[in-house]
């Protein structure tokens, strides 16, 4: 059964609520939900659900009618996202998984796993002990494999998964690698999985040959039911009297999966179709129904695997494959989940105390462009203290680094008042869903041109600098039509390459801070068309790392339903709620022709019931709606 509690139930009521339902022989398990907190109640013996809901701090109960307790939609109403390592699996996020069906030597899984890395996958497959229909087939490298796999998993960043079939290796397992696999063949072995739930690690639980849809839910309830949260379901096809694929692909599993259960579900192409030319097609269909990820079988020369070369793809189909999810994401609302830039000292993400850096050092946060940048301005602004600014080339590296744990937070600009927003940033904000923003920060922004000791006016015949930082110095620019504009990937990027060319003709437009960094001249100071020039910068960082106190803003972002008034519903729900909108802005939807995403700043006022209100009204109103963060200002 499930125990929603009151809203603000006693820590003592809560307690003797779980002491009862234990006494009564229930293992219990608390869920804290966006909207509710629960129990979830599991036992054998049957109980009147009146005594416990007389008891204190009990909003109501409801009893679990499927015989799946625990893996059931009615025990738990949000999807659950699986967490393994670096990686979710679930929610909006399409996660592939690839390598070779077996292991066959260091060597060949440390290629493939390069080599899929490169391609997309995030998790690392590959087989260490086979389970195989004949008795003379290759069996797999045993603890071997499962060595080389750790190892190109510490050389790659991706986690592992490999099945399991004796419960004599549950030690190794539950050392080296990442996620347990349950074959097909041993689905309804029930005493592995009872010993591999023990575990408590993520478990990927492939449907067995001729199991039923609510088979492979009564399976995935063992693995709940004895000490694991983190199950992922696997369609790999089911045997039937088709004989032209190895198997028959049941993708109706999925949605009727996803009605049924709060756990997510992959699937296997490779195994449903047997066959490589139909791995891609049926990997494409697989993410249309809605499943949370695929899993594909991937070999630099399929023609000498050691097991199923013909349903193994080639590392460049592989590769088309991804493009191809790529391009589909959008469409349905969801986004390809890829590791950050990978280094062997950032793979274990780091654990910090709330808003404090490891080991009393100074917190990092990252930005974009080179030291003078004014996003580091605007980090020593925002920050008020020590912190070590740290630069990247790039806006995505800026949010791998704060992805990957290797910085405490990054700062991107979100807008300038004169050129506007900075939409590529808002697009890495939808492709990483777990960032979200958690600080605001504007700085008035003035424009130098800098140039090399000595230099003078007379002498430039190049100004180098970011393109917005050209457009936003337009007139000044446009009385000197003889000098050549190049622009530069960034502002202050551009005084350090006119410092390492030594040239006197070249110029560069960035802060006058810039210019005292690489020892350059200012030769004038405030050319910027117009002197209320500002440029408001997000502080960004790792969803849950930190916690925002007191949030006065939020930001988020929608899709209305192609309808008459969807748009004005929303603005309506805010209006009726006398909620200030700050910020509107539309901009054309990834993937789908002539639709559009609209982007939305508003202050979120002291009573938050308010703004929760106005949020679950205008999801009536739209198909697509994700909070891109709360924070103050």
């Amino acid at each position: 059964m499930v125990i929603v509690l009151e809203h603000g139930i006693k820590e003592s009521d809560k307690k003797n609520l779980k002491e009862f339902l234990q006494s009564k022989g229930f293992k219990v398990k608390e869920i804290v939900g966006e909207e509710e907190t629960i129990f979830g109640a599991v036992g054998i013996k049957p109980i009147d659900i009146r005594e416990v809901e007389i008891l204190p701090g009990v909003l109501r109960v409801i009893p679990i009618t499927k015989p799946y307790k625990l893996a059931s939609r009615e025990f738990k109403k949000d999807d659950t996202v699986v967490n393994v390592g670096p990686v979710k699996i679930g929610g909006q996020r399409i996660v592939v998984m690839a390598g070779p069906c077996s292991v066959e030597s260091r060597e060949q899984i440390i290629q493939t796993a390069r080599l899929v890395k490169e391609s997309g996958a995030v998790i690392l497959r590959g087989g260490a002990f086979k389970p195989r229909t004949s008795p003379y087939s290759f069996q797999g490298l045993g603890l071997k494999g499962i060595e080389y796999l750790k190892e190109a998993s510490e050389i790659t960043g991706m986690p592992v998964v490999t099945e399991i079939i004796s419960t004599d290796h549950i030690g190794v397992f539950k050392e080296y690698v990442d996620i347990i696999q349950i074959g097909a063949r041993n689905m309804q072995n029930f005493e592995l999985l009872k010993r591999v739930g023990e575990i408590g690690k993520p478990v990927l639980l492939k449907r067995g040959l001729a199991a039923t849809i609510q088979d492979l839910l009564m399976s995935a309830e063992y693995l709940l039911a004895n000490g694991t949260d983190s199950v992922i379901l696997c369609e790999r096809g089911i045997r039937t009297f088709e004989t032209y694929t190895r198997n028959t692909l049941d993708l109706s599993a999925i949605p009727v999966v996803k009605k049924l259960s709060h756990l997510p579900i992959i699937v296997d192409p490779s195994h449903g179709t047997g066959i490589r030319a139909k791995v891609p097609p049926m990997a494409l269909a697989a993410v249309s129904a809605g499943a949370d990820g695929i899993m594909v079988e991937v070999h630099p020369n399929p023609e000498k695997a050691f097991s199923d070369g013909p349903q193994s793809l080639y590392p460049e189909q592989f590769e088309k494959l991804m493009r191809d999810i790529e391009a589909l994401a959008p469409v349905l609302k969801k986004e390809v989940y890829r590791l950050p830039e990978y280094t062997t000292e950032t793979y274990t993400l780091k654990k910090r105390e709330e808003g404090k850096p490891i080991e009393g050092g100074l917190l990092k946060v990252a930005f974009q462009g080179e030291k003078g940048a004014y996003s580091e301005r605007a980090i020593h602004s925002y920050f008020q203290n020590e912190v070590e600014a740290i630069a990247f080339q790039s806006f995505r590296r800026v949010f791998d680094a704060v992805l990957d744990g290797s910085v405490d937070y990054g700062v991107i600009p979100l807008e300038n008042s004169l050129a506007g927003s900075i939409h590529r940033n808002y697009d890495l904000l939808l492709q990483y869903p777990d960032i979200k923003i958690v600080g605001e920060k504007t700085i008035r922004i003035i424009h130098s041109l800098i140039g090399l000791p000595g230099a003078d006016i007379t002498d430039i015949k190049r100004v180098y600098s970011h393109p917005q930082g050209l457009a936003q110095c337009e007139g000044f620019l446009s009385a000197h039509p003889e000098w050549e504009q190049v622009p530069f990937y960034d502002t202050a990027g551009s005084v350090a390459f006119i410092a390492r060319e030594g040239k006197r003709e070249n110029a560069a437009i960035a802060s006058s801070e810039a210019a005292g960094v690489y020892g350059m001249k200012v030769i004038k100071e405030g050319i910027e068309n117009i002197s209320q020039n500002y440029t408001r910068f997000a502080v960004i960082a790792l969803e849950g790392r930190f916690k925002v106190v007191s949030p006065n803003k939020a930001s988020f972002v929608i899709s209305t339903m192609d309808k008459p008034g969807a748009l004005y519903l929303t603005l309506k729900a805010l209006a009726d709620r006398q909620l200030n909108m700050k910020k509107l802005e539309s901009r054309p939807f990834p993937g789908k022709p002539w639709e559009y995403m609209f982007y939305i700043d508003i202050d979120v006022p002291s009573e938050r019931e308010i703004f929760d209100e106005a949020m679950e009204e205008i999801k009536k109103s739209t198909d697509y709606f994700r909070i891109l963060g709360f924070y103050r200002v």
